[in-house]
C-alpha cells in the first residue's frame, strides 16, 4: 500500500547560525564565479566559464530557495488563505528553468568552439579549477549538515557536490591540453557540463510543475487512498475525490463521504475514523470531508473529481 511522507526533523543547526553559513557559502560562490569567468577569458577555457556559470546558478538558486523559505514561513491570510508554502515550489521553477537556460547557452557556445577552435593556457585551468575545487568541497562542508532537514539546501548540497566533479573535469580538461595539445577536450567537457546541467533540471522540474498543477502525490495512488477511507465501518462510498499535493511537504484530500444506511447518528464519529486512518495509512493531515447520507448522494457522481 502506497504511504505518504513522513519528515523527522532534527535541528542539528540553528537558524542563525544556518543564515551565516549559507551567507559565506553564497560569498564564496560568488567570488568564485568572478574569479573562474576572468580566468576563462584570458586562458580562453570555455569549459571553465562554463563552470562558473554553473557556479553562479547554484549560488543565485540558493539566494533564491532562502529568500522564499522565509515567505514560506508566513502565516496564511485574507489574501493568500492557503499560506505562503508554495513560494518554494515557485522558486524551484525558476532556478530550474534558469538551469535549463543556461544548459541550451552552454551547448550552443560549445558547438561553436568545435566549429572554430581556439588556443588555451592549460596551466592557467588547471589552477583556477583546482582552487575551485577546493571551494566547492568547502562549500559542501557548509551546508552539509542543514542539508539533512531541508530539501531546498540538500539540492544546494548535491549541486556543490556536481560542482566539484564539474572542476575536476576541467582539471582533466586542462592537463590533457598541456600534456598533448588537446583544445578539442575543452569544448569536449563544455558539452559535458551542459549535457548534465540539462539533465538534472529536466529530472527534478516534472515534480515541481505536478505540485503547481494540482497533481496527486507521486507515491501515492488515490484508488488506494480512497479503498482506505471506504474501509473505516459505516462508510458506503466516497466520490468527487481531489488528491493533491499543497507543496512539497504537505499532501490533502477533499472528497464527498457517503454515510452508510442506518449510521447517520454516528457520521462525525465515522469521519473522525476516516480521517485517522487516512493519517496512519498514507500520512495525510490536511482531509476535508462533505459527509452525505446514502438516501439523497450525489447521483452518479465522479470517482475522481467534478
Amino acid at each position: 500500500m502506497a504511504h505518504g511522507h513522513h519528515h523527522h526533523h532534527h535541528p542539528n543547526v540553528d537558524a542563525a547560525t544556518g543564515d551565516r553559513r549559507i551567507a559565506l557559502a553564497v560569498g564564496v560562490n560568488v567570488l568564485l564565479t568572478v574569479a573562474q569567468v576572468i580566468g576563462g577569458i584570458l586562458s580562453g577555457s570555455l569549459a571553465m566559464i562554463a563552470d562558473a556559470l554553473h557556479n553562479f546558478s547554484d549560488a543565485a538558486s540558493l539566494v533564491i530557495a532562502v529568500w522564499a523559505r522565509k515567505i514560506a514561513r508566513k502565516p496564511a491570510d485574507s489574501e493568500m488563505t492557503f499560506g505562503y508554502a508554495r513560494a518554494e515550489v515557485v522558486a524551484a521553477l525558476i532556478n530550474l528553468t534558469t538551469l535549463i537556460v543556461v544548459g541550451l547557452y552552454l551547448f550552443y557556445e560549445a558547438v561553436l568552439r568545435f566549429i572554430n577552435p581556439q588556443s588555451v593556457d592549460g596551466w592557467m585551468v588547471v589552477v583556477i579549477a583546482g582552487v575551485a575545487l577546493v571551494v566547492d568541497l568547502a562549500t559542501a562542508a557548509l551546508t552539509y549538515a542543514m542539508a539533512r532537514d531541508s530539501v531546498n539546501i540538500r539540492a544546494a548540497f548535491l549541486h556543490n557536490v556536481a560542482d566539484a566533479l564539474g572542476s575536476l573535469a576541467v582539471i582533466l580538461a586542462g592537463t590533457l591540453i598541456l600534456l598533448f595539445g588537446w583544445t578539442w577536450v575543452d569544448p569536449a567537457v563544455t558539452l559535458g557540463i551542459a549535457a548534465y546541467v540539462l539533465w538534472m533540471a529536466w529530472s527534478e522540474i516534472g515534480g515541481v510543475v505536478r505540485i503547481l498543477m494540482l497533481g496527486a502525490p507521486p507515491r501515492m495512488v488515490p484508488e488506494a487512498v480512497l479503498r482506505t477511507a471506504e474501509d473505516v465501518e459505516g462508510v458506503e462510498g466516497l466520490h468527487h475525490a481531489h488528491l493533491w499535493q499543497m507543496d512539497e511537504r504537505t499532501s490533502a484530500l477533499d472528497a464527498h463521504v457517503v454515510i452508510g444506511p442506518g449510521a447517520w447518528s454516528e457520521a462525525d464519529a465515522i469521519k473522525m475514523a476516516v480521517k485517522a486512518r487516512l493519517h496512519a495509512d498514507h500520512g495525510l493531515e490536511h482531509v476535508t470531508l462533505e459527509l452525505e447520507c446514502a438516501a439523497h448522494s450525489c447521483v452518479h457522481p465522479r470517482r475522481i473529481g467534478h
